[in-house]
Formats: structure tokens, sequence, C-alpha cells
């Protein structure tokens, strides 16, 4: 095979055919055009289904099926004849190669089930891609002299001959069912901007003609428009809130295998990422379009073509000579890149430059308009569920929610214009599981703005999720609790109030002892957020979370980012005498000099930083007793320099503070002149 479809990188309407060389042999050039246009003709029903430019894509595979067989008799032995081919045979078999290539991505991009409504308002540009291919093809097909390609059979030259009048005659545009369709879409699309509520007969006419009868398909249109806003479409960003409205208001049952196709969703373990390795060397911003080059680099697409294109034939980073100037899209970074940028609340960054989407200030009004009340008059609707409906459709309404305000602030603030809060925290009271998960999930992503922190405490809603924490009927639920309240304690006041709830510090230490990786750490960052109150760092010892964490470090199998938030923990404890005492009793020094001189530490610098940081605040609080312990182990002092030379700087500067205290202790021993506790100027915070 000649070509590479990229399927996995390609956008929609985007046609990267790549010539193949002149070098190529006439038998490997017939024959990758005869598996192109094979592939290209398996596009048909059943295997796939046509939701627009029907009638082009029929009459294009017609014409192909023509080209299979002209191409089958120019294959055969003989067909060639004696005759020695040369450029004349050779240059339009490639352009041929070509344009078969673009109409195989066109037949993709005609036949994506997630793109059926993004198609549909395409299809007059469709349609002149169809044009413009076949108009390619008939040129190719002109221009190869038949008398040599059909020097040894006039069937050959016969078929050649129909199939060229064929091409010259075909006709591709827009049909009529296409247009009435598109119409319909703009007309919703108006309405939004005019604050009309669209008619629901007209939405539903358009789902059934372009075969989306389920949530499910609905919700896979939704995902498809939301990479397309990414990349700063415009007119993606309209029709992103026109099909999130017909997912709400047209569909009122979630299909099952939704929650399947979530879950097989791929998480990278982002606890240990350098920032510096996601940002591009050139422009020092977080990348979003990575491509490798040549020599294992990766950087920004517009940043290393504008480079190239400067003349720089060398790798910005490493100054080696490139091959070549191929681009390899790092799909794998991209990925962790948005799981990033998701976890730590950073605004995932828009591709610059992309020409093809400005719009005029005009455009740009109604795009935003036309999304923003389509999206006021969702959260009215679901509102209205969640005050009247059915127990199903008012879990369906918070599952959409949850949706919903995964990622947009602007979307947060209209639920709780529509006043959906309240209705949320009654649900927190379900007995359906389904139900109360639901809720408690909505629940968290809005305690992410601000405004609405307030709303849930002030209706009574900090009882209600330390309930469901506590007694959740799913695992589920209760981390989303555990969650909820990292965000609610953000607010000063809130988290004495947090602190004052007897159920809520223990609840979270329960879930750190009986919850998974995920349920720990949200416990995890919940009770580092309350210890920022002094009055909480009792209530959390009580709780007996030292020896729990304690435990959990020594267990080989705990995941390197729960490590840094237990070493975090202990370390904010180790702050107070108290803390400091309790950490001492349980033995935790020889647990975390031991993860600090294991290998297993050596793949986490944050790990190791912090567990230098553990050990500094010890030796600031406790003195004597925690210094003697560290000069005795042999193996620490290694592992300190180790980290001094290879460490961040604040690292660094942590780990010569400790060198430091364990120096001046070995050098002063004898007179036993050092402190019960170390002067404060020594240690060095963690955050």
């Amino acid at each position: 095979m000649l070509y590479n479809s990229d399927e996995l990188t390609r956008r929609t309407l985007c046609f990267p055919a790549v010539k193949p060389c002149e070098s190529v042999s006439q038998t490997t050039l017939v024959n990758s055009l005869l598996s192109l246009s094979k592939r290209i003709s398996n596009f048909k029903p059943p295997n796939f289904v046509f939701t627009s430019n029907k009638r082009n894509a029929k009459n294009a595979l017609r014409l192909i099926q023509l080209l299979n067989l002209f191409l089958q008799g120019v294959s055969e032995v003989g067909a060639w004849g004696s005759y020695k081919v040369g450029k004349s045979v050779i240059s339009p078999l490639l352009d041929l190669h070509v344009a078969l290539q673009k109409l195989n991505f066109l037949m993709q991009d005609c036949t994506r089930q997630d793109a059926r409504v993004w198609m549909l308002m395409k299809s007059n540009s469709v349609g002149r891609h169809f044009r413009a291919i076949f108009e390619e093809v008939g040129a190719s097909l002109n221009d190869l002299p038949l008398d040599v390609v059909g020097a040894c059979d006039d069937e050959v030259r016969e078929l050649g001959l129909f199939l060229i009048r064929k091409v010259n005659e075909a006709h591709f545009e827009a049909q009529r069912e296409d247009v009435w369709a598109s119409n319909l879409v703009k007309s919703a699309l108006y309405r939004f901007e005019s604050r009309v509520i669209p008619d629901p007969s007209e939405l539903r006419w358009v789902m059934d003609y372009l075969s989306i009868k389920k949530w499910v398909d609905c919700n896979n249109q939704v995902k498809f428009l939301e990479e397309e806003v990414g990349f700063g479409s415009g007119p993606a960003a309209r029709l992103l809130g026109l099909m999130v409205y017909c997912r709400c208001v047209l569909f009122d049952h979630i299909d099952g295998d939704v929650r399947r196709v979530e879950s097989k969703k791929c998480y990278y373990n982002i606890g240990c990422l350098n920032p510096d390795d996601i940002t591009c060397p050139i422009s020092l911003e977080i990348m979003v379009d990575p491509v490798t080059i040549s020599t294992g680099q990766t950087y920004e697409r517009v940043n290393i073509v504008k480079w190239f294109k400067e003349g720089n034939p060398v790798c910005p980073k490493t100054g080696q000579m490139v091959q070549n100037l191929d681009l390899v899209p790092n799909l794998a970074l991209r990925e962790i890149i948005k799981q990033y940028c998701f976890e730590n609340g950073v605004t995932y960054p828009i591709p610059k430059n992309k020409g093809e989407h400005k719009m005029s200030n005009t455009n740009g009004a109604a795009v935003i308009l036309a999304a923003e009340e389509a999206t006021k008059m969702v959260a009215d609707f679901l509102s209205l569920k969640l005050a009247m409906g059915t127990m199903i459709e008012k879990s369906k309404a918070a599952y959409e929610i949850k949706l919903l305000t995964k990622r947009s602030v602007f979307n947060r603030a209209c639920f709780m214009e529509s006043g959906a809060i309240s209705y949320l925290l009654n649900l927190l009271l379900s007995k359906d599981s389904t139900t109360q998960e639901n809720s408690m999930a909505a629940l968290l992503n809005l305690s992410k703005h601000p405004e609405i922190k307030p709303v849930i405490v002030n209706n009574g809603g900090l009882t209600l999720v330390v309930r469901v924490l506590k007694n959740g009927i799913k695992m589920a639920a209760r981390q989303h609790a555990a969650a909820t309240l990292f965000y609610l304690s953000s607010v000063e006041e809130h988290r004495g109030l947090i602190g004052n709830n007897p159920d809520a510090i223990p609840s979270l230490v329960e879930l750190i002892r009986d919850g998974d990786d995920q349920g720990k750490k949200n416990a995890l960052v919940s009770i580092f957020s309350l210890l920022i109150l002094p009055n909480n760092h009792y209530k959390v010892l009580e709780a007996k979370l030292v020896p729990l964490l304690v435990t959990l470090l020594e267990t080989s199998s705990t995941r390197e980012d729960l490590v840094v938030d237990f070493l975090a923990v202990l370390t904010s404890l180790a702050e107070t005498p108290n803390g400091a005492r309790e950490i001492r009793h349980v033995k935790a020094v020889d647990v975390v000099v031991r993860i600090l001189c294991s290998p297993y530490s050596e793949s986490c610098r944050l790990g190791r930083e912090h567990c230098v940081s553990f050990l500094l605040t010890l030796c600031t609080n406790c003195g004597r007793e925690v210094v003697e312990v560290l000069v005795t182990n042999t193996s620490l002092m290694g592992a300190l320099y180790s980290l001094l030379a290879d460490g961040t700087t604040r690292a660094s500067k942590k780990t010569s503070s400790l060198i430091g205290i364990l120096h001046e202790f070995s050098d002063r021993s004898s007179s036993r002149s050092i402190p019960r506790a170390l002067p404060h100027e020594n240690f060095i915070h963690v955050w």
C-alpha cells in the first residue's frame, strides 16, 4: 500500500493525500490503485450509512466500481502490450492515486457516525469536494494514453473510454433533502439567538433524517463538536449548543452503554508530571497540537513549522541536523495535556493561527449568543425536570447537569441562576444509588464555581454532602462527596464548619482506609485543605489518620502520586507539636527514610522532595530525637546528595538545609549541645 490514511489525527474535510514517487513500478502503482478503489467501493450499505450527500456518495461509488473494473483489466497480464511504459502512463496514474486518496478520506467523513450534523451543515462544501475530486479523476483518465494501456485488450480500451465519458457526465450537487434539513437547523440556531425556543417537531425531523435515534447517538455528535470547538471552530460552537439542547430535551432515556463507553477512557498518572514536559521548548506555552520531529523532540506544530520555514534545518532543543521535516502527531502527549489541564483547573489552550476558523465580529457575536441562549434554555428545562419530573427524569437531569458542568464555568453559572442547586441537594437523600451518584457528581462540578460554594452551604448542603460521604450507597458517590468538601473548604469560614461537623473528618479518614485510589486521593486533598485551619489539626489526629497513613506508606502497591499526598499531609501535621509527637510515636521517620533511599522513589522527584520536607519539618520541631535517628542511617546521606545534585531548585534548598542540620549534629554530638528543637529559620516550608 502506497498511502497512509492517518485516520486517528485527521480532521473532517481535510485530505492529506501523498503523491507516490515517480520511480514506482507500474505494477505496484496499479495494485495500489486497485486496493484503494476496492476500499472505497466498500463504503456501501449495510456496513456504512450515508446520512447526507447520499446521492453524491452513490454516484461516486458507481464510478469507482467502473474504475475498479478498468484497473483490473489493466493489471492483467499483457494489458500493457510490448510498449515500453514511460512517464506518459505513470504520471496520470500518480495523479489518479492522489485523487482516490482524497475520495477515500471524503467517504470516511460522509460515513462518520459522530459527525452527522456537522457533515449535514457542510453538505454544500462536501458536494464541491466530490465535484473537485472527480474533476481530478477525469483529468487523470483523459491524460492516460489508452492506446498504450489497452494495447493488447480492446475491451480494456473500450471500458476506459466508457469510464471517461461517465466521469465527465457526472453531476455532484447538494440534494434537496439536505438543504431542507440544514435550513431547519439554521432556523433553530436563529431562534436561539432571538431567545425563542425552537420547534421540537422540526428538531425531531432532523434527528430522524440523520438517524440520530438514541441519546448515545446524540451524545456522540456532542463529543465530536466539542473536539471541533477545541480547534477554535465558531460554527461548531453554535451546533454544539443545539445538539446539547436536543440531547437534553428530545431524548428522555440515557442508553445504558454510555457508561461503559465512558469507563473505557484512558487516564494517565500525571501525579509526577513535570509541567516542563508539556510546554513547547520554543514558546514555553502549554502545547495543544504536539508533534515529534526526527530528532525525537516534541514541539507545538505551529512553532516548529515557523522555525523550519525561517530556514533553520536543526532541532531547536538539541542542535542536531534534522534528517527530514516530517511531523508526527504525538497523540498520547495531547491526551496527557488535556487531562493535566482538567485536573489542575487550567484552561485547555486553543490552537493559534487557524485561519480557516477566523470569524467577523458580527458572526462571532452570533455564535456566542446562540450557544449561550441554548445553554440557558437547557438549564431552565433541566431545573424544571428536577423540580417536577419523575424520579427517572430527575436522575437523567442530574446526569445531564453533571456532563454540562464538568468543564464550563458559564454552564455552572447558568444552573445556579436556574435554581438547580437546591433540587440537586434534595436528590442526595434519594434511595436510588444512580440518582444519588448523579446529583453528587453534578454538585461536585458546581462547587468549583466561587459563587456557588456559599449557595450550597447556605442551603444546608454541607450536612447532606457529609451524609453522602459517610453513608453513600455507592463508593463513587462518597468519592464525589469528598472532592466536593475539598472545593467547599477553599472558603476560609467553610473549613471551620466542615471541621465542626462530627462526621466529616472521621468519614474522610474512613474513605482513605476503605476507598479505592481515587477515593483516597479525594479524601487526602480535602484533609490537606482543612489542615490550613489550625483548629482542625487535633481533630485529624483524633481520627487516627497518622497511623493509617504510615501503614499505607509501607504498602508497596501504593501509587506514587498517593505517596506524595500521604507525605504532604504528614508534613502538614508535623508542623504542630502534637502532630510531631504522634508521628514520632508511630515511627513514621523510618518508613519515610526507606522511601527516600529506595529505588522506588527515584522515578518520582516530587515524592523525594516531600520526603525531605517531612524530615526537615520533624527536625525543626523535634530536635535531637529525630536527628539522632537520621544520622545513624548509613544510606540517607547518599540519597540526600543524589537529590541535591539532580533535584529542582526548591528540592535542593530543602536538601541542603537538612544536610546542614545533620552535619551540625555530627560535629557537635560529642558536646551534646544540640537543642531539643531547632530554630525555625532552618526550616523551609513545603508549599
